[in-house]
């Protein structure tokens, strides 16, 4: 009970939340209220799987973004490829985070994010990173399933 009310006094004060809040537009409606309330409630389960939702989101979008950045004209290759790298770490540093949490929720979306980062590690060590673009599309496009899916499920219940 009192790691909840660590967690809970280091969400409520803490730069996740601020985050959390800033990005608020593109996550599902009302997860900063769903995290604390099952925070407060001592609701371990729904509040691993709220953070959950909230680095899925942050990692769609930092694929979508790297996406975006990779196919911009005028990079130089190896500009491409370190840009490429540095998203590639970013993305396996947070879903490393919730990897468990994904797999318990959804094994498919799961292996597809574990594959086509694979894929994308390779591919971004190559002589033409910008390769990388599709493992890292199918990376958000899984995300983003599961965020609907999330979202649907709260809207049936």
């Amino acid at each position: 009970a009192g790691r909840l009310d660590v967690a809970r006094r280091l969400y409520e004060g803490g730069a996740l939340r601020r985050e959390l809040l800033d990005r608020a537009g593109a996550l599902p409606s009302g997860l900063d209220a769903r995290i604390a309330g099952a925070l407060a409630r001592g609701d371990a389960r729904a509040a691993e799987e709220g953070l959950m939702l909230f680095f899925a989101a942050l990692i769609r979008d930092l694929a979508r973004e790297a996406d975006r950045q990779l196919g911009e004209p005028g990079e130089s290759t190896e500009a491409r490829a370190a840009a490429g790298r540095r998203f590639l770490e970013a993305i396996w540093r947070y879903y490393n985070l919730v990897d468990f949490a994904v797999t318990q929720r959804d094994a498919r979306t799961a292996t597809t994010v574990r594959l086509a980062f694979d894929e994308a590690e390779t591919l971004v060590k190559g002589p033409q990173p910008e390769r990388v673009r599709e493992p890292l599309r199918r990376i958000a496009r899984a995300l983003a399933g599961l965020l609907e899916a999330a979202a649907q499920t709260r809207r049936d219940s």
